[in-house]
């Protein structure tokens, strides 16, 4: 998986803390901690599963949240995270507006969320919707991996929920 361009979509600085909600670990979620830990900042992982599966050493210093029921949400602290990256679970979650609202009060100020699907089985149009409704602006389908189709959204201070 060639992952030059996805990478381009982050600019982590210094202390920024990124989030990844997936059902498995792959290249994207090595890329992701890799990068974050250049710029010394935290790289946390959400992975629902329902058996803890083997964590590549590369993983060694990522905070892992094992979540076992696709009803239960991921924990997150208030504006924690500057950014929130959701690959394969979003979709699959009982609650995927659960899972939006708790992105929200996690995200600061300006930061993205990503929605990651494997390509094919996401409608880009009812994200797209879905985003807007829950107060992310400015939602965009982004086609830079072969594996899958990206929607990134932003949260603006003080719209919407105004947190």
């Amino acid at each position: 998986m060639e992952l030059k361009q996805f990478l381009e979509l982050f600019n982590p600085l210094p202390g920024n803390h990124y989030i990844q909600i997936t059902d498995k670990i792959d290249a994207t979620t090595l890329a992701l901690q890799k990068l974050i830990s250049e710029v010394d900042g935290e790289f946390h992982l959400a992975l629902y599963a329902e058996e803890k599966p083997k964590i590549p050493d590369e993983l060694s210093d990522t905070k892992i949240q094992l979540i076992t029921n696709l009803s239960n949400p991921f924990r997150a602290l208030p504006r924690d995270n500057d950014m929130v990256i959701f690959k394969d679970i979003l979709l699959q979650h009982k609650n995927p507006q659960l899972l939006l609202r708790i992105t929200y009060t996690t995200l600061a100020n300006t930061a993205d969320v990503i929605i990651m699907q494997e390509k094919g089985t996401m409608d880009i149009r009812a994200t797209k919707e879905m985003l807007e409704k829950f107060e992310f602006r400015a939602p965009n389908e982004i086609d830079i991996l072969d594996e899958f189709d990206l929607v990134m959204a932003k949260k603006m201070h003080m719209w919407g929920n105004g947190l």
